[in-house]
């Protein structure tokens, strides 16, 4: 009796800490061209299409947060989003799937990985996997634009997806783009340092200097931001790979550091340490 007390006290302890953990995120609205508008709380930012044909959404953060979104799309005119489509499996990005499948109505996009990935966890319902998948791409028409969903493989995860709306250039990248921070690659879920850095530069290619790009975390970006964010990977791995040539270790390598020029894109998630031992097993 004492366990089965200790236990539903250590659940509940959980659930009071998630709930304090999201107490103060509040949901604000960028209207960026087009229908298109980036909604940013806590987790992965959220791109929106608004108008005529209803709420497409692309991602939707944690589940704590989901009836926060559905205020903030209701200002943008339905809290009842008909299509969400996800860049990938995590569940910043995820969480609120199974609130908009099953009190909104919504259907839910991803690559094909994305779903057996979700479906793979136990934590997961059911209603929160996508139900419509796919290999390569797929593309939507909804309120007057063209919506192009592009797979790239081995980048941030095995399921990333990058989200183009054609007629008002806004691009949201997904997790293939950290503004002003290092990346987190999920190497234990098909991620690599070498296939980002493809990824990303197949869409800087896809960019222009109009492109309104939306990163999957940080602040609103263009294609120059980009272009930064991507040097930033390529010097720093170059470091490591030099260090690792010359004979260190991981270790040294860390204790080394990258210098004062990359020191102000550590972050709370991925600090220089951890993000040296993302570069170190490719270098």
């Amino acid at each position: 009796m004492k366990l089965i007390t200790l236990m539903l006290l250590t659940s509940l302890s959980f659930v009071v800490l998630a709930q304090d953990r999201f107490a103060d995120v509040t949901i604000t609205d960028t209207p960026l061209k087009g229908s298109v508008h980036m909604l940013q709380g806590s987790g992965g930012n959220i791109g929106v299409s608004a108008g005529d044909d209803g709420i497409l959404i692309i991602d939707d953060q944690y589940e704590p947060l989901a009836e926060r979104i559905a205020e903030a799309l209701g200002e943008l005119g339905s809290d009842k989003p008909k299509y969400i489509i996800n860049t990938h499996y995590h569940g910043d990005h995820t969480g609120s799937n199974a609130f908009f499948h099953e009190h909104k109505g919504a259907t839910i996009f991803a690559h094909e990985n994305v779903r057996i990935r979700l479906a793979g966890d136990e934590k997961v319902s059911e209603s929160a996997l996508p139900v419509v998948t796919y290999k390569d791409g797929i593309k939507l028409h909804f309120n007057n634009e063209t919506i192009h969903v592009m797979h790239l493989p081995e980048g941030h995860t095995d399921g990333d997806s990058a989200v183009w709306f054609e007629e008002p250039d806004v691009l949201h990248t997904g997790d293939l783009f950290f503004n002003e921070r290092f990346p987190y690659i999920d190497t234990k879920a098909g991620g690599s340092v070498t296939g980002y850095i493809q990824s990303v530069e197949t869409l800087l290619g896809k960019a222009d200097n109009d492109t309104v790009i939306i990163p999957g975390h940080g602040p609103l970006a263009d294609k120059a931001a980009y272009e930064t964010f991507l040097s930033m990977i390529k010097a720093t791995f170059d470091i490591v790979k030099k260090h690792k040539a010359d004979g260190m270790s991981e270790a040294e390598i860390i204790e080394a550091g990258l210098g004062e020029e990359w020191a102000s894109w550590g972050w709370q998630f991925i600090s220089e340490e951890r993000w040296i031992k993302t570069l170190y097993p490719e270098a």
